[in-house]
């Protein structure tokens, strides 16, 4: 007599914890999408559109055409515009990046000492990123002008300097727009390192002063290799912050003297709202796009990666 062979019980599903099913994320996605559809992607695609015509502010009709196009990338201005907008955002983003850096190690440090005036610091720091850039270049405007009443060669006739052609010297016109931008866009490097400072473990820094390393060997061999990251996202964000910026120089300088503070995004606006050239305009948002997101992409590319020091 053989046994008969139990029957084969049905496998039994995952267990879900209890809870009902997971729902399907395109229906949660879908509204994001739109709006993300809405609000970005169809000016970029409108963008390319008018780039491949011959629109203007004065002409409700446009026609395809290659001339924009042609005409923009071979403006003998085009060069002297890309090397404005090259020194004037490795200028900023470093001078940003340094001076943010400064001041949150200045504010972290007189936090672990307790030391009175820290909060009083960060809001003179923050005072600076919310006025706007319009505003931001009509003051230093005002700093830097060579009438009697400017602030800065006031101050320098009374310790007995010569003053400076700030803004009428094309040499010194290219670093005033920079000093404006550093001045205004350092509180936002500040709080993001700021951030990243206080999240550093303190036992790194006790058993450093075990071995009696000395505040530039903490700095090289801890400090820094712990902000690598915030550092880099930094970068990217100031980068891509200030390739857009234009309302500062144009307030300050308009562009000038002749073309030596005309960055890509200003000779954009000039292109559109002074030549009515709405197709050439097109051309150029285009071109700054793609510089920022190439840009973006190479520092993105020494992002620290998990599993990867």
């Amino acid at each position: 007599m053989t046994a008969t062979s139990a029957p084969r019980r049905a496998a039994a599903p995952p267990a879900t914890g209890g809870g009902p099913a997971p729902a399907r994320p395109l229906p949660w996605l879908l509204p994001v999408l739109f709006f993300i559809g809405l609000f970005y992607l169809w000016p970029i695609i409108d963008a390319l559109r008018l780039a491949f015509t011959d629109a203007s502010l004065l002409d409700r009709e446009a026609n395809f055409s290659l001339d924009a196009i042609g005409a923009m990338l071979g403006s003998a201005a085009l060069g002297t515009v890309l090397r404005n907008t090259a020194v004037f955002t490795l200028g900023s983003v470093f001078g940003q990046l340094l001076l943010g850096l400064a001041i949150a190690l200045l504010v972290v440090r007189g936090e672990r000492n307790n030391l009175r005036g820290m909060l009083v610091l960060r809001t003179l720091v923050l005072a600076a990123w919310v006025i706007p850039g319009i505003a931001n270049g009509v003051i230093w405007q005002m700093l830097f002008s060579e009438a009697p009443f400017g602030a800065i060669n006031s101050t320098l006739r009374l310790v007995g300097i010569p003053p400076v052609a700030w803004l009428s010297n094309p040499d010194n016109a290219m670093m005033s727009a920079i000093i404006a931008t550093v001045w205004q866009g350092t509180a936002y490097s500040m709080i993001l390192l700021y951030a990243a400072l206080r999240s550093i473990d303190d036992t790194l820094y006790e058993a450093a002063a075990v071995d009696a390393a000395t505040p530039w060997e903490r700095l090289w061999f801890i400090t820094l290799p712990e902000l690598r990251g915030a550092l880099l996202v930094n970068a990217i964000l100031i980068v891509i912050m200030t390739l857009n910026t234009f309302d500062v120089i144009i307030s300050l300088t308009g562009g000038g003297p002749g073309r030596a503070t005309e960055v890509l995004a200003l000779y954009a606006y000039n292109t559109v709202f002074y030549n009515f050239d709405l197709a050439g305009g097109s051309v150029l948002s285009i071109l700054l796009m793609a510089i920022s997101l190439t840009l973006a992409a190479i520092v993105a590319m020494f992002l620290p990666r998990s599993g990867r020091p």
